[in-house]
């Protein structure tokens, strides 16, 4: 066979299967518009996109699916059997929320704000070494770097002193963790695997990570939010330092919701559970709500958080995001709450640390403004942080970003909590962050040169996957 017989064959065989695969995508993607997309890309243009869908394009795990579902339900209903009544008066706004996550709101919850890497990796140390019995550790992202090291030693410390030490960690968020660093702790006494949807290859699999960030110590006390463990979160890596980022600590009956989602996470990966604590009993005053979200559930459940929580705004909503790119639900949402008369802010990073979800964000950001939210960019560094405040009492902290991939692809998990002296807390940080913001105007898409702006309505043709 000549050559051009062989190039024209395999033009053919790539044609063929992305015919096959654009079929794929139309039984099987989330969203009409995704289905669309990879459709219209597969089957015209398959040397192109058939190799990006292998990546991102499976959607179906249903192992998974159903082994989450199950534990999830049976979670809950022992949950909800420990608790007397529905949900508290003072959270009714929410209770859609608890509905929805089969979760209850946890009184007595004592919180305390971390504010940025220093202050909320030296509590999670001082917890870590202060454990007798068990400790849960769950991160998207380990780095062998100095953090990361020092995180090794302080869980292999306590392996050594017999307490139980589970580490669960995204195979594709660490994919630069050397295997060294695993074996490590696994020597060590500490049990540690990579999470996966799906247990055998995943090789093509960047869809559907664990961007949970999650540790328990003796099961009452808990810390969740934005950090992973690895130096640039300390803002020590340069040019997106400083790292602006926030974590929470929390004691009370809701850091029993956080051992659930660990359990239903670390069962998938081992087939075993690890142990269960009872939490101690808080004396704090805050109302707290544990929503772990992912795409194993019934529905699009990050998606239908934010857009509870924006509607329950009456005075004011702050928000927080490291990437803007709302889906039309959330949009809405946002657009309904201006016209309530609700002050809408939004906080956003001045500078990318992925430069097609900024752009697409900067085109959102020009939209949300003619919608009259206001649009503010972080001016010392990078802003990470996924914080929501709500009126005067209520406030939100998690791991959940305001785009598609935190909506419907990621796993990930935050705390409503309501209570007025937390919100005061939330309020004075977030009075600082904008304090040293800038607000967006139009021009900054307008007075944008064309091809800035060309590149901007292509990168959102990337929203569903971004």
């Amino acid at each position: 066979m000549s050559i051009p017989q062989l190039l024209t064959l395999l033009a053919m065989l790539l044609h063929i299967a992305g015919i096959l695969a654009a079929m794929h995508a139309v039984m099987h993607t989330r969203t009409p518009q995704g289905a669309f997309a990879w459709a219209l890309g597969l089957a015209l243009l398959p040397y192109v996109t058939l190799i990006p869908y292998l990546y991102l394009g499976r959607s179906h795990f249903r192992g998974y699916v159903t082994l989450h579902r199950a534990h999830r339900q049976r979670l809950s209903q022992a949950s909800l059997r420990g608790e007397q009544g529905g949900v508290p008066e003072e959270c009714a706004q929410y209770a859609a929320l608890s509905q929805m996550l089969g979760n209850n709101f946890h009184a007595g919850q004592q919180l305390q704000l971390l504010i940025n890497g220093e202050a909320a990796f030296e509590a999670i140390f001082h917890a870590i070494a202060q454990a007798e019995h068990c400790i849960l550790i769950q991160f998207f992202i380990f780095h062998d770097d100095a953090l990361g090291r020092r995180m090794q030693q302080a869980l292999l410390e306590r392996a050594a002193a017999g307490v139980k030490v589970f580490a669960l960690f995204d195979g594709i968020g660490s994919h630069a963790l050397p295997r060294h660093y695993v074996e490590t702790l696994r020597h060590g006494g500490v049990a540690i695997y990579p999470f996966a949807t799906q247990r055998y290859s995943n090789r093509f699999k960047l869809n559907f990570r664990n961007h949970r960030k999650i540790v328990v110590v003796d099961g009452w006390l808990g810390f969740l939010g934005g950090l992973n463990v690895g130096d640039e979160y300390l803002g020590l890596k340069p040019p997106l330092a400083p790292w602006r980022d926030t974590h929470l600590q929390m004691s009370g009956p809701a850091v029993l919701d956080l051992q659930r989602s660990f359990a239903v996470d670390w069962h998938w990966v081992t087939g075993e559970l690890p142990p269960i604590m009872p939490p101690r009993l808080a004396q704090g005053e805050a109302y707290s709500l544990i929503a772990a979200t992912g795409p194993a559930d019934p529905q699009e459940s990050c998606s239908l958080y934010f857009t509870v929580v924006i509607n329950a705004a009456r005075k004011r909503l702050w928000l927080t995001t490291p990437y803007f790119v709302p889906d039309q639900a959330v949009m809405s949402a946002l657009r309904l709450a201006v016209m309530r008369g609700v002050d809408v802010r939004v906080l956003i990073p001045v500078r990318p640390d992925h430069r097609t979800v900024f752009l697409a964000s900067t085109l959102h950001a020009y939209d949300a403004i003619n919608a009259g939210i206001r649009i503010y960019r972080y001016q010392p560094g990078f802003v990470h942080q996924k914080v929501i405040l709500i009126d005067d009492e209520s406030a939100s902290i998690g791991s959940m970003n305001l785009d598609n991939r935190s909506f419907r692809l990621n796993f990930e998990i935050g705390a409503l909590n309501v209570d007025r002296a937390f919100a005061l807390d939330v309020e004075r940080m977030l009075v600082a962050d904008f304090a040293l913001a800038v607000e967006v105007t139009r021009d900054e898409y307008r007075k944008a040169a064309y091809l800035r702006r060309l590149a901007m309505h292509v990168a959102r043709l990337f929203d569903p996957i971004l």
